[in-house]
């Protein structure tokens, strides 16, 4: 692995750290709300929605936290090891977590394999509160671990979204983000545009098509900041593709509003893994939570021979 790829790929999840951190304090508030409280929100702030010191992740970084050491440690994709660690976290009371996650993990803990658990929540649920952001928002890990095997990435985060999203555009959603991170990791000359040419005919048309205007047929405008997978993808993709940094990208998504910290996270993962941890902003590194270890997970998934 060269240097750059190695930075590429701890830039992934440091990045979505950076990201879900700088969100996280202006959650739920509107960008005309953020824009009158703190003008433009490019610092790690303290307090404010959820009341965490500055630099505080939330669900989105726990989450990749669990996948991450799940596949360093066990030098594969093992769904069921990645559930007990969902399970785990969640017992551990953490501040935030997604309704559908919640569901999911709580039917997983009732008996229900990691297989099944989020189909029967999802099976429950009416279209309008069945495809969140909650797997797309955690599903980086797999992008750098299996970078060079583009086959099994697709398989692999079609099964980490199906633990608690089981919709086929939450599983798309996270097989869209994940080629195009690793294509990035690789190096490729159109990332999104190979990572499209993939899920072509197979994916959900409303995911494909909606993602397939990123980013030169969709305004900046009409981009939406809501918790629904199909827009938190394209609006993450659309900042970390036009920006000249992985600081305007994050910057630009959190200030949107709505659903911030998700926004940051994903955006942040993909301009990590654009320009790196080394592109990053020092004063950011210094506060993020999990920094330290969040690089070194990059590193050892990318450098470790993973199967599966």
């Amino acid at each position: 692995m060269s240097s750059t790829d190695s930075d590429r790929a701890a830039g992934t999840l440091v990045g979505l750290a950076c990201g879900d951190a700088l969100g996280r304090p202006v959650e739920f508030t509107s960008s005309e709300q953020i824009a009158s409280e703190h003008g433009r929100v490019t610092e790690m702030l303290a307090h404010g929605t959820h009341g965490q010191p500055a630099g505080t992740v939330t669900d989105d970084t726990d989450m990749i936290v669990c996948i991450a050491r799940s596949l360093a440690e066990k030098r594969a994709f093992d769904g069921q090891d990645i559930a007990d660690r969902f399970a785990k976290w969640y017992d551990d009371g953490p501040f935030d977590i997604g309704l559908m996650t919640a569901d999911a993990i709580s039917e997983y803990q009732s008996g229900t394999s990691w297989r099944d658990a989020g189909r029967e929540v999802w099976q429950r649920r009416a279209e309008g509160s069945n495809a969140g952001n909650g797997s797309i928002m955690r599903c980086a890990p797999h992008a750098i671990a299996f970078a060079e095997a583009s086959d099994t990435l697709e398989q692999v985060s079609k099964q980490s979204s199906a633990i608690t999203h089981y919709d086929p555009r939450c599983q798309y959603g996270c097989v869209l983000l994940n080629q195009t991170i690793a294509g990035f990791l690789r190096g490729a000359e159109s990332p999104l545009a190979e990572a499209i040419v993939r899920v072509d005919g197979d994916g959900p048309d409303e995911l494909v098509e909606t993602i397939r205007l990123v980013p030169d047929l969709v305004d900046d405008k009409q981009l939406a900041n809501t918790g629904y997978v199909v827009h938190t993808l394209q609006t993450s993709l659309y900042d970390a593709l036009t920006a000249d940094s992985a600081e305007e990208a994050i910057v630009k998504s959190v200030n949107r509003g709505g659903d911030t910290d998700t926004l940051g996270a994903v955006t942040g993962a993909l301009a990590g893994a654009r320009f790196g941890a080394s592109g990053l902003p020092d004063r950011w590194l210094e506060t993020v939570e999990y920094r330290n270890d969040l690089a070194l997970l990059g590193q050892a998934l990318a450098t470790g021979q993973i199967t599966g």
